[in-house]
């Protein structure tokens, strides 16, 4: 049955279809080559919207054609100039001869039509989904496909430094909501035919371009395999950024800990690309997701491979030392303060029960209420416009701590505790794996106040027992360091020299393990010529 006959079999013939709804009864419905009814099918699908066209022409000045397209989403200036123009006008070396309709459509696609972009569709519910994706088809009266033309232009933000992660040493440009130019920075900095993109689409109403780039000799296929199955079982009305697939990819899904590396960086892509990794882009998301993910990743900054390896060594010790210090700093407070006194210095000890003296709530309900409130302080910020997010932060810092301590409501050793668990939680360059932090220091302060020092250490058990048993796409997730590799230790807990890590992550298990050349690290051995030595010069002028 033709897609025409059903609209007049309708039990509804005045009601407009829905987009998708038309696709999918029309999956096996091929053109005919009528050119009316062709307009009414579009005009019942489309219909309803201000800003769907149809223009109609003559093709050569003889043949009927109309054209479908969304002005909004539509290269105007493109459409008036390079495609209308070259369907009405005769090519100047075809202007005396006649053309037969059985060589329309070849003249038209090798002769007349100057655009890269354009094919040809029969199925009709394929040219519906080209008007969706704003690129324009023309239907001409006797042909049985019709043409579609790429003439999609969506009004886009500007390349900018990226705003989830500052860099003060490396590339300042950040990926944007476009999928193109996305991979067009990718291809930017991996120039190489072995990078390679593969795409699909996901959410049966948005149609989604979903691209899975990979460097082709390095990638293990089975990581590969593996990503484009758990991709193609995802059947979802809508996929709005690449957050709706990482929840659907991760191999536990109730784990605090994330599993999957996002980032707005093209740089860290390419370099995770490198390594053997999946990155899996999504069309109107800035975010790059990066699978299999392991938690070394998550304390690692650009600035740890740009900057020289001993000063960014000390620098990410500091880091794990703040990311340790915002987990079990408080319930340490806490099971010390409220069992293991003696612990403490005495002068230190008269210190802090002085301070201690007026409050009112034991230890841990002072500890658990001052964290929920900067827990409550730090939402408020994010979420408050740039212009006032900057002052609550410093008044409520300021002035409601100091007011709590005024008020008898909190000690000055507890606000000082938080204060600088809160630091230290900011020093965590990845936001999920902070927040992951966040959300387990409330347990552990729990178990501090009812066990004391016990309760600390059964709960740092129990997470170092699920951080061992957790997996990304089946690489243990405290890779390398359980199960050990001293190749990895070389980039784990300090930043080894570049010309030591010439392998890459065994792990990953990659096609090519051999990143730096041994002849390169032979070299570097090698004592260097002082060819600016003063002496030299010195001895050739005497």
């Amino acid at each position: 049955m033709s897609i025409f006959n059903w609209f007049k079999k309708s039990k509804k013939p005045k009601a407009a279809l829905i987009p998708n709804q038309a696709s999918e009864h029309y999956q096996s419905v091929e053109t005919n080559g009528r050119l009316e009814e062709m307009i009414e099918s579009m005009n019942r699908i489309f219909g309803g919207n201000d800003d769907f066209g149809v223009r109609r022409f003559h093709v050569f000045g003889h043949y009927e054609a109309a054209m479908f397209y969304y002005s909004t989403m539509i290269d105007q200036a493109m459409l008036n100039g390079d495609i209308l123009k070259s369907f009405m006008y005769v090519p100047p070396h075809l202007e005396e001869k006649s053309i037969k309709p059985s060589r329309l459509k070849e003249v038209l696609l090798k002769d007349s039509i100057f655009h890269s972009q354009v094919g040809t569709e029969g199925r009709f519910a394929n040219l519906v989904e080209a008007v969706l994706r704003g690129q324009t088809v023309v239907a001409i009266e006797g042909l049985d496909e019709a043409f579609v033309i790429g003439t999609r232009n969506i009004e886009q933000r500007a390349i900018d430094q990226p705003a989830t992660e500052q860099v003060i040493r490396g590339p300042r440009e950040g990926f944007i909501e476009m999928l193109s130019t996305n991979i067009a920075l990718l291809r930017y900095r991996l120039q190489t035919p072995d990078l390679r993109m593969n795409t699909l689409e996901l959410g049966r109403r948005t149609k989604s371009k979903v691209a899975i780039c990979y460097m082709e000799g390095i990638t293990n296929p089975d990581l590969l395999k593996e990503v484009k199955k758990r991709l193609s079982n995802i059947d979802i009305d809508a996929i709005l950024d690449s957050g709706y697939l990482e929840q659907f990819i991760e191999d536990n899904h109730l784990s605090p800990f994330p599993q999957v590396q996002y980032t707005e960086r093209p740089d860290k892509v390419a370099a995770n690309l490198l390594e053997g990794r999946v990155a899996i882009l999504v069309d109107g998301s800035p975010l790059a997701l990066v699978v299999p993910t392991v938690f070394s990743q998550f304390y690692q900054t650009v600035e740890d491979y740009t900057e020289r390896f001993l000063l960014m060594s000390a620098v990410r010790l500091a880091r794990l030392v703040a990311l340790i210090f915002s987990l079990v700093f408080p319930s340490l407070y806490v099971a010390i303060i409220s069992f293991n006194p003696e612990l403490i210095p005495t002068e230190f000890a008269v210190a802090v029960a002085g301070g201690r003296a007026g409050v009112p709530f034991p230890a841990i309900i002072e500890v658990l209420v001052i964290e929920i409130s900067m827990e409550v302080l730090r939402e408020a910020t994010i979420r408050l416009p740039q212009q006032v997010g900057g002052a609550l932060s410093i008044v409520g810092v300021l002035v409601i701590g100091q007011a709590a301590v005024a008020a008898g409501f909190a000690s000055p050793i507890t606000v000082v505790i938080i204060a600088l668990t809160t630091i230290g939680s900011f020093a965590t360059p990845a936001y999920n794996a902070a927040l992951a932090l966040r959300l387990l220091r409330f347990p552990l302060i729990i178990l501090a106040g009812i066990f004391g020092l016990y309760g600390v250490m059964i709960g740092l058990i129990l997470i170092a027992n699920h951080l061992i048993s957790l997996k990304s796409f089946g690489v243990p997730y405290l890779s390398p360091l359980v199960p050990g590799s001293y190749q990895g230790m070389k980039d784990l807990l300090v930043r080894g020299p570049l010309w030591w890590m010439n392998k890459r992550p065994s792990f990953l298990y990659p096609l090519d393990a051999t990143r730096l050349s041994d002849k390169t690290v032979e070299q570097l051995k090698q004592p260097t010529d002082n060819v600016m030595d003063p002496l030299k010069f010195k001895e050739q002028k005497e």
